[in-house]
């Protein structure tokens, strides 16, 4: 599994950085196959960025050694052309990946904001000052409301949009950093912000977001996840329409996603045993993918 990675590591003080919410069941040759991210892929990139080479078994049987322990190859990137496609051109056998040194400190930040255009801004405003955090996610209220109540990370109830945005490094940059973060988000007009002051406490902020998926499994019987991307200034105007969709629709929407680099994953809740009621949620999906591109993004 991916997590087992980063476990196998630990004792050393080395970790494997892409995360998905999944991680915990997700193998490391599905992650290849799908070109699986995380909450950390806006700092460390997806799995393409943290491969360094695999054994490749293709339909006829042959074998090949793609890349290895080498932090560059030279010649074609095949590494890049196989992972993500999902099986199409063999099958990963074995895999050489990138692992990291353990930041020297990581605190994450909780910051609760009344109204979601205010939110996607302050998003924009950490990007343009120049700060990558190791991950910024964002959740709406549907979907804090379904994650405390599964894991009880001390979300705020009370707000209709969370940041929850983590800083690396040596300790004095990341101090630093939470200043500047804080700052930004008061600007932007947040109502409240929560400082993680223990690895423990930062881990149950993160918690919340890793089970969001399956906590919105509370709320309704089934859901249709969705996966589009789109340029960051545009959230706002996306989270909008999908507003919109979801009143036109008559179906909830609870919408989770990696705010930092605008991939979303808006969670559109239904009932199979209505009739009719998937094929609404099927095509109130296609509006939004529709949505994303014509706003400039892209289908991941």
């Amino acid at each position: 599994t991916n997590l087992a990675i980063s476990q196998a590591v630990a004792h050393e003080g080395f970790y494997y950085a892409p995360d998905p919410s999944s991680q915990i069941a997700c193998s490391i040759g599905g992650n290849i196959a799908e070109n699986s991210g995380g909450v950390h892929s806006l700092k460390y990139g997806m799995t393409t960025n943290n491969v360094l080479g695999c054994e490749f078994v293709l339909i006829t049987g042959e074998i090949l050694r793609i890349g290895g322990k080498a932090p560059e190859t030279d010649g074609y990137d095949v590494m890049g052309i196989i992972t993500g496609s999902e099986g199409l051109l063999g099958v990963v056998t074995e895999v050489t990946v990138r692992i990291l040194k353990k930041p020297e400190t990581a605190r994450a930040l909780m910051v609760g904001f009344a109204e979601i255009e205010a939110a996607g801004q302050c998003v924009a405003d950490i990007i343009g000052a120049g700060i990558i955090p190791g991950g910024m996610e964002m959740m709406d209220k549907n979907a804090i409301h379904a994650a405390e109540a599964f894991v009880h990370a001390g979300y705020p109830l009370d707000v209709e949009v969370l940041l929850i945005i983590e800083l690396d490094g040596p300790k004095v940059e990341v101090d630093e950093l939470i200043a500047r973060v804080e700052k930004i988000a008061l600007g932007c007009g947040s109502t409240s912000c929560q400082i993680s002051n223990s690895e423990q406490e930062r881990l149950l902020f993160w918690a919340g977001r890793k089970a969001a998926f399956p906590a919105v499994g509370r709320m309704s019987p089934d859901y249709l996840c969705m996966d589009g991307t789109i340029p960051r200034g545009k959230l706002p105007a996306v989270l909008a329409r999908i507003r919109d969709l979801s009143e036109k629709y008559r179906l909830r929407v609870a919408n989770v996603f990696h705010a930092g680099d605008g991939n979303l994953h808006p969670l559109i809740l239904y009932d199979a045993n209505i009739p009719e009621e998937m094929d609404k949620a099927e095509a109130f999906g296609a509006d939004i993918l529709r949505a994303c591109v014509e706003m400039g993004g892209v289908l991941t």
